[in-house]
């Protein structure tokens, strides 16, 4: 078996406008390992959700993929025919989004959230479907008598365990994190993160982590890849990326972290 499980190669992806086709990924590729967690950085704007759509296919006009290959242990994922795919989404590749209320149906109780993904795509029974929704809430450490809520009754952070913990149902070989704590405040954006960091150490999954904070994904990943308009400037191991990055805009990046005072710092200056 091969260590590459994602391999990206040349993609390109254009937003087809009336006044032409712009630009929105070009010729980006770079692999992500079996178990490893793989960051991708950059601004807003800079392609880096367009690449996450492209890769589960779920991109819609006026988006269009121009080019590459999207390789999912050796298979070809935009030459996939539909039905050929709806095997593969979900199943081998999960993707968490950004915010959560906009994942879940605020109509219905999570229970029946968890069954539809898990009849559909297991072929489950309402018993099983519990059964299985039970072991995925003691998982993200959320109590099972909570199954019968509906979205709104739990927290934002809540909420994002929940969505991740419906992602992890199908035993996903990758799961692809969207700015998965933007709308998070700190303590519960590292809970989380501390949390999914666990998750794929005990389960085994790769990780595609997007976000624009660069210092907040060097805390977490194996290595790191940064976008700049559409392209991918620099890919390299955290370390190298954090103490030595190689392009001007990763400098820029990691310069434009605030560097809080110390203690001895606010003593000095009173």
């Amino acid at each position: 078996m091969s260590e590459v499980l994602l391999d990206i190669q040349n993609l390109s992806v254009d937003y087809l406008t009336d006044k032409g086709a712009f630009q929105a990924v070009r010729e980006v590729s770079f692999q992500i390992r079996r178990g490893e967690l793989f960051g991708l950085a950059g601004e807003s704007g800079c392609g880096k959700s367009t690449i996450a759509y492209a890769i589960t296919r779920l991109a819609k006009p006026p988006a269009w993929t121009r080019g590459g290959r999207i390789l999912l242990d050796g298979q070809d994922i935009l030459a996939l025919p539909e039905d050929e795919l709806r095997h593969i989404r979900w199943r081998k590749i999960g993707m968490v989004f950004q915010s959560a209320m906009n994942s879940l149906n605020p109509l219905l109780r999570v229970e029946a959230q968890f069954h539809d993904v898990l009849r559909l795509h297991k072929g489950y029974s309402r018993a099983q479907s519990r059964a299985r929704a039970e072991d995925m809430f003691r998982l993200v450490g959320i109590p099972t008598d909570r199954l019968g809520h509906y979205p709104h009754q739990f927290s934002g952070g809540m909420r994002q365990r929940i969505v991740i913990a419906i992602c992890l149902a199908l035993h996903p070989e990758l799961i692809i994190m969207d700015e998965p704590t933007t709308a998070l405040d700190v303590v519960v954006q590292r809970e989380i993160l501390e949390q999914v960091v666990d998750l794929q150490q005990s389960q085994g999954f790769s990780v595609l982590f997007i976000t624009h904070d660069l210092h907040l994904m060097a805390q977490i990943c194996h290595r790191i890849g940064v976008m700049l308009k559409g392209e991918l400037v620099e890919v390299g191991d955290t370390v190298q990326i954090s103490t030595a990055p190689r392009h001007d805009y990763t400098r820029k990046l990691w310069s434009a972290i605030p560097v809080l005072p110390t203690a001895r710092h606010l003593e000095g200056s009173l």
